[in-house]
C-alpha cells in the first residue's frame, strides 16, 4: 500500500481516521452525528491527515509496539486491522493458506488462557497452538472438536466466564524450559539472524579503506558469535544465506524449523540525527499483557554486557510486536547494536577488535540466562576463556561420571 503521513488525503486517509476513531484513538470530526454518515465516513474523498490524525497515529503505534514515526505504512495498516476485529465479528478457524491475526484472536486466546486450555503467548495469532487448544475447550464440554470458533462455541465461552490460573501460564512455562534446560551450553541450539544480505547491503560507512556495509558489519558479528557459540558446544543456525535477504516472516519461519533454543537477531539503526547514538535491545511484548519472559531477561542481560564493555550509550529494552519476535516460536531477541549515522557507534562498529568484544558480551549473556543468577560474575568481567574452560570442565565431568 502506498504509504500515508502528515499532509495526506483521500478515501485511505479516511479509512485510517475511522478506524482509530472506532477503537478510541480519535475524537469524530465533521458536523454529522448520524450512525449512516459515520459508517460512510471512510468514503470521504477530502479526508485530511491532519495533525489530530498524525497524533493519533503515533499513540496507536505507541501502544502497539510498532515504530512511532506517524507514518501509516504496511506495519501500520495491518495493525489497524487486526486491532479492528472483535470477537464474534467473525469466524475464526485455521488456516495454513490465509492464517488469521487480530484482537478477536487474543480476546479467544486470553479466554481460553484464563479456562486453563492455551498456555502460550497471546499474540492475536490463530496458529496451530490456538487450533489445539480451543478444540481441546470444546471436547471438554461437549461440543464438536473442530476447532472452529463460531456461535455455539462462543456462547459457550461466554457462560463459562473466566476463572483466577494463579500466574501468566505462558510466563511461567517459558522459565521452566530454562529451569530444565540446565545451565551449561553445550547442547544448545541458537538461531543467529544477521540483517540485511545479498545486494541489499544497508547503510555505507565511509573508513579510510572505503565503505564498509552495514550487511558486513552484521555478517562479521554473526561470525564472530558463531564460531564462539561452536566452541561452547552449542548448535547455532543462520536465519538466511549471505547472498540473500529474506523478509523478516521469512526469518522467523526458516529460523522455527530448527527446533531451537533461542533466536538471537542482530541490526543496527540509522538515524537523520547524527547526534542519535547507542545500543538498544527489544523482545516481543504487546498490548494485550503478553511478553516474552525469557526475551526480556534475556535482552537486560545482553543490553547490559554490551554497555559494560563497550562505549556505547545504554538506550535501554524494549517490547515490541515486529515479525521478527512475533512469528518466532521460541524466544527471540533483536539488538540494536548502535546507529551507523553517529561517528563513534560507527567507528566502535567497523572495529573488527570491537565485534570480537561485543560478541563475547553477547555468548556471556547467554550464559547467564541458563545460570539463573547461580555462580554469576559481575556484569562485563566474564570473560571468553573463562567461561569456554568452565563449559569444558563440565562436559568433562560429565563424561567422567
Amino acid at each position: 500500500m502506498h504509504r500515508l503521513r502528515h499532509g495526506d488525503s483521500g478515501p485511505a486517509v479516511a479509512e485510517v481516521r475511522s478506524t482509530l476513531a472506532s477503537i478510541g484513538f480519535l475524537h469524530p470530526q465533521h458536523d454529522s452525528t448520524d450512525g449512516d454518515s459515520a459508517r460512510e465516513y471512510w468514503q470521504d474523498t477530502d479526508a485530511v491527515f491532519d495533525a489530530p490524525l498524525d497524533s493519533a497515529v503515533r499513540a496507536f503505534q505507541q501502544q502497539r509496539g510498532l515504530l512511532v514515526d506517524g507514518v501509516v505504512g504496511p506495519a501500520t495498516y495491518r495493525a489497524l486491522k487486526e486491532a479492528s476485529y472483535r470477537l464474534g465479528a467473525r469466524t475464526l478457524i485455521y488456516q495454513l493458506s490465509a492464517p488469521l491475526y487480530g484482537d478477536d484472536v487474543a480476546q479467544l486466546q486470553h479466554r481460553l488462557q484464563d479456562l486453563g486450555f492455551y498456555v502460550y503467548r497471546v499474540d492475536g495469532f490463530f496458529g496451530q497452538r490456538t487450533h489445539e487448544g480451543l478444540s481441546a475447550f470444546q471436547r471438554e464440554i461437549g461440543l464438536s472438536d473442530d476447532g472452529i470458533c463460531g456461535p455455539d462455541t462462543l456462547r459457550s465461552l461466554e457462560l463459562l466466564g473466566a476463572r483466577v490460573t494463579g500466574g501468566n501460564p505462558h510466563r511461567i512455562a517459558e522459565e521452566e524450559v530454562v529451569h530444565r534446560a540446565g545451565p551449561q551450553l553445550t547442547g544448545k541450539r541458537i538461531v543467529i539472524d544477521p540483517g540485511f544480505g545479498g545486494a541489499d547491503q544497508g547503510f555505507a560507512v565511509p573508513t579510510e579503506f572505503g565503505d564498509v556495509y552495514e550487511s558486513e558489519i552484521l555478517w562479521g558479528l554473526a561470525s564472530r558469535l558463531e564460531g564462539r557459540m561452536a566452541a561452547t558446544g552449542m548448535e547455532t543456525f543462520l536465519s538466511r544465506r549471505r547472498d540473500a535477504n529474506p523478509t523478516d516472516a521469512e526469518r522467523a519461519e526458516t529460523s522455527n524449523s530448527f527446533d531451537a533454543n533461542l533466536m538471537i537477531s542482530l541490526r543496527c539503526a540509522i538515524s537523520d540525527n547524527p547526534a542519535a547514538q547507542g545500543v538498544a535491545g527489544f523482545y516481543y511484548g504487546n498490548s494485550h499483557g503478553s511478553v516474552s519472559m525469557i526475551g526480556q531477561v534475556l535482552a537486560g542481560f545482553i543490553q547490559r554486557e554490551v554497555v559494560a564493555r563497550t562505549a556505547l550509550q545504554d538506550c535501554r529494552t524494549h517490547q515490541r510486536t515486529w515479525d521478527i519476535l512475533r512469528l518466532t516460536k521460541m524466544p527471540t531477541v533483536q539488538i540494536d547494536l548502535g546507529y551507523l549515522t553517529n561517528a563513534a557507534d560507527a567507528e566502535l562498529l567497523t572495529n573488527p577488535r570491537q565485534l570480537d568484544v561485543v560478541a563475547e558480551a553477547i555468548l556471556v549473556a547467554v550464559k547467564r540466562l541458563y545460570l539463573l543468577g547461580q555462580d554469576d560474575q559481575p556484569t562485563g568481567t566474564y570473560t571468553f576463556a573463562e567461561l569456554l574452560a568452565e563449559e569444558m570442565a563440565a562436559a568433562d565431568s560429565a563424561g567422567s561420571a
